[in-house]
């Protein structure tokens, strides 16, 4: 996991957001801090409050209670110097049908251009940023006439245009196809590198597992759990299935300390081993847990063994 800067003032704070509509209450209380250069994923079932609290974050809803800090503003009176410090990749975006990809960068990027510093120079260049979203052979293409993926490449490319110190991205590879994926989880990495603090929610669990040093899960209109992917994973099992094949013949156990089984099998007379695989619960059965934990108010040991599968260490034939 790459080492990020928690140093200085967070990126985003947020302490005791609640936001109701009529009767209905959405958020309950939420807390939630991002610091210089994290790449968050904020996960959550429909309904859960996502779009919600990113649309707080971004200024455009004005929460019912509690404080809010982005880039140590309150988002709602944020004027244009604020908001060039910001990015925003959404996932459908559909105007300027009409304009040429290249027209449209060097058109946006002149709004960023008064907010150049020399820390934070803008805008990014656009031959430069079509290069590196890999748009650099559709210069003079109409949007209306690029793919899906095409149009998501550019999507980003609209949203970074101005050298964003925090990007918010919503379900940003919908629609790409598994080249442009791996691709644009490269450019991320990338800006991360380069200090821009990124908040994604996604409903991809292996994308925001290749993408994020810490994952958020919103259910019930609060954070519910907030770790590293192997975090979430050991909070809802420590147990880690063994599975090998030697002589003919498969063997499972489930262990809380794989390593020292492990050394203990190897060492065992017999034949050369044809397999071995050790496995943890996934991102996915975390998830899955987790928010029944939260919906129901289930222990642990409550959850359905189905939405877990690793939950008791013993040998199985």
């Amino acid at each position: 996991m790459r080492t990020t800067n928690t140093g200085g003032n967070p990126v985003i704070e947020v302490r005791g957001l609640q936001m109701r509509y009529g009767k209905t209450e959405v958020l309950r209380g939420l807390d939630l801090t991002v610091n210089h250069g994290e790449v968050v994923a904020l996960l959550g079932p429909n309904g859960a409050g996502k779009t919600t609290t990113i649309e707080t974050l971004e200024g455009f809803r004005a929460p019912t209670a509690g404080e809010v800090r982005v880039l140590g503003v309150e988002p709602m009176s944020g004027g244009e110097a604020w908001r060039a410090r910001t990015g925003i990749v959404l996932q459908s975006w559909r105007d300027h049908s009409y304009w040429r990809v290249r027209e449209l960068l060097v058109h946006l990027s002149e709004f960023y251009r008064p907010f150049s510093t020399p820390e934070r120079p803008r805008p990014w260049d656009p031959d430069e940023l079509l290069e590196l979203v890999g748009l650099s052979d559709k210069t003079n293409r109409k949007i209306m006439d690029l793919s899906g993926g095409e149009r998501g490449r550019l999507d980003v490319a609209v949203g970074i245009v101005g050298r964003p110190e925090l990007l918010f991205l919503d379900e940003p590879t919908a629609g790409f196809d598994p080249k442009a994926r791996r691709d644009f989880h490269d450019l991320i990495h990338g800006l991360a590198d380069d200090e821009t603090t990124v908040l994604l929610t996604t409903h991809d669990l292996d994308e925001a597992e290749r993408l994020a040093d810490r994952i958020l899960i919103l259910a019930d209109g609060r954070i519910v759990a907030d770790g590293s992917p192997d975090d979430l994973r050991r909070r809802v099992s420590a147990t880690a299935e063994v599975r090998w094949a030697r002589d003919g013949e498969t063997q499972v156990h489930l262990s809380d300390d794989p390593a020292d089984y492990l050394r203990g099998v190897l060492n065992s007379p017999g034949g050369p081993f044809t397999d071995l695989e050790v496995r943890r619960a996934s991102l996915e059965e975390a998830y899955l847990a987790l928010v029944y934990r939260a919906e129901t108010g289930a222990t642990t040991d409550e959850v359905p063994r189905e939405l877990v599968a690793l939950t008791t260490p013993e040998e199985t034939p």
